[in-house]
């Protein structure tokens, strides 16, 4: 990721909603939601839903896919990914071993959460 990608993901999650919704998107794990549910989970209306979720689209934090007739939005990890290596490229001079507890961190909430899947 290009300082360009990351300024677009940090400006599409400046927005309370949208970072409400890449939160609920990490989730709900690789089946997704639909914007249905996303809204009536977030208490956000359709439209304005729609919305949110095309700026997080763009910034490539979202994916979507086709599911019958509806749509099922769902995190793109790889982007996610991206964003933190982004943050932590060249982490602490070239100390590694002083972001470990970042990485912990991470990984630690995942396993609380029972996932432990690689972001």
């Amino acid at each position: 990721m290009d300082i360009n990608e990351a300024l677009g993901a940090f400006s599409a999650l400046s927005q309370k909603t949208r970072l409400e919704v890449l939160q609920l998107l990490i989730k709900a794990g690789p089946d997704g939601m639909s914007a249905g549910q996303i809204g009536e989970t977030l208490n956000v209306r359709q439209n304005t839903m729609s919305a949110n979720l095309a700026i997080l689209l763009g910034a490539g934090l979202v994916r979507k896919e086709r599911a019958g007739r509806s749509i099922r939005y769902s995190a793109d990890l790889s982007g996610v990914a991206g964003l933190l290596s982004f943050l932590m490229a060249d982490c602490c001079g070239g100390q590694p071993e002083l972001c470990q507890r970042v990485i912990s961190d991470i990984t630690c909430a995942q396993k609380e959460h029972g996932r432990e899947e690689n972001v």
